[in-house]
């Protein structure tokens, strides 16, 4: 197959890791006979410091051209501290979505058994998670209308959907839990929003269509809780913007590091695959992030086109790295010198050599990754 992929490695951490994606996808590639090709852009802080758009129409037009988008992450303090700021690095990746109706978000939530101690939840709560979190990924408090009076006193925030927004990410998270366990629960307030009213209308509207799958309900101050102290009672989760992306964020407590959590926004012509993490600009060019979320996000590319046997050999790359501790150091207390680089070299020699078990640490100290 040949693909061509955008590259928008972004700001902070994001290049770091992005590059040991491109690692997994270049053995890949190597390995399956497929042929990839990479086209780099500008976004978030670097697009500002270098354009004065946090998303240039070049990036755009790469989005467009490409077969898919692999994205780092974006965000830098200087912006963080500074709440009058005009032009923020997030509206480089609100704009994407928008441009390119990346409606539906796709998050999974996997505990590993072999992570269970790095969760700060006891081990019986969460062993066996498996969740997939459904987030409608363009309509919303994000993308509604936004006011601030003159004086700066009052300001506010519109959280506006459509029966259609909330439709076809309904029907994709239907299918979900069709193909899964066939449990959906919708997460909203409909005591209090009634955007999330007219979210369960819709959603119990589309439930007969669905006879294999059963439907229920939490407020998500509720879910929020239910997340942490019984996990595995979930199966497909489908929710609106701003929840999924607080429940999301939560769900990285369950597997132990937010540097595990992959996902992927799909629209009916584009997809973009990321890590869920931010930027962490603080961590940056250190060699200690986590580049696994973005290894698996760009597994989750290959699942896409259907490369199922290509996406489940960098899983078992990523499964062989975390039994063997060859992880950074947010989840690592056995060795102290595994960077961001020696995980990505790890999968790659893994994707070559899948049958090969036995880690030379030598090579790993030396700055290599070789199996033995």
């Amino acid at each position: 197959m040949k693909l061509n992929i955008a590259v928008l490695p972004g700001d902070g951490i994001g290049p770091e890791v992005t590059a040991q994606a491109v690692k997994a996808l270049k053995a890949i590639a190597m390995e399956f006979n497929h042929v990839f090709t990479f086209q780099n852009g500008l976004v978030g802080a670097i697009a500002i410091d270098k354009t004065d758009n946090p998303l240039p129409e070049e990036t755009i037009n790469i989005c467009k051209k490409a077969d898919a988008i692999l994205f780092g992450a974006i965000g830098d303090t200087k912006y963080d501290i500074d709440p009058n700021a005009k032009i923020r690095p997030e509206q480089g990746l609100l704009g994407i979505r928008k441009k390119l109706d990346l409606h539906t978000n796709i998050r999974p939530i996997i505990a590993y058994d072999d992570l269970l101690t790095k969760s700060s939840l006891k081990i019986k709560q969460i062993k066996d998670t498996n969740i997939l979190i459904y987030r409608e990924l363009t309509g919303g408090i994000y993308f509604g209308e936004k006011k601030l009076s003159e004086d700066g006193n009052t300001a506010s925030d519109i959280c506006q959907y459509s029966r259609h927004e909330i439709e076809r990410v309904a029907h994709a998270a239907f299918q979900a839990a069709e193909a899964r366990k066939g449990k959906l629960t919708l997460v909203d307030k409909a005591n209090v929003l009634e955007s999330s009213r007219l979210w369960r209308r819709v959603v119990q509207e589309l439930e007969p269509q669905y006879p294999k799958v059963t439907l229920d309900y939490l407020f998500i101050d509720n879910a929020a809780m239910e997340l942490i102290i019984n996990p595995r009672q979930f199966d497909v989760i489908l929710t609106e913007n701003m929840f999924g992306d607080i429940l999301s964020e939560e769900a990285s407590v369950i597997v132990g590091s937010i540097g595990l959590l992959a996902s992927t926004s799909i629209g009916e012509k584009h997809a973009m695959f990321e890590p869920i993490h931010g930027a962490y600009t603080k961590s940056a060019n250190k060699g200690i992030a986590n580049p696994i979320a973005s290894i698996l996000s760009a597994a989750m590319l290959l699942d896409h086109f259907g490369l199922y046997d290509e996406a489940a050999r960098i899983r078992e790359g990523v499964d062989k790295s975390l039994k063997l501790h060859i992880t950074t150091p947010d989840l690592n207390t056995k060795y102290d010198n595994i960077s961001t680089t020696k995980v990505g070299d790890f999968i790659e020699d893994f994707i070559h050599n899948p049958d090969e078990t036995n880690l030379n640490f030598t090579n790993i100290h030396l700055g290599q990754s070789t199996i033995i």
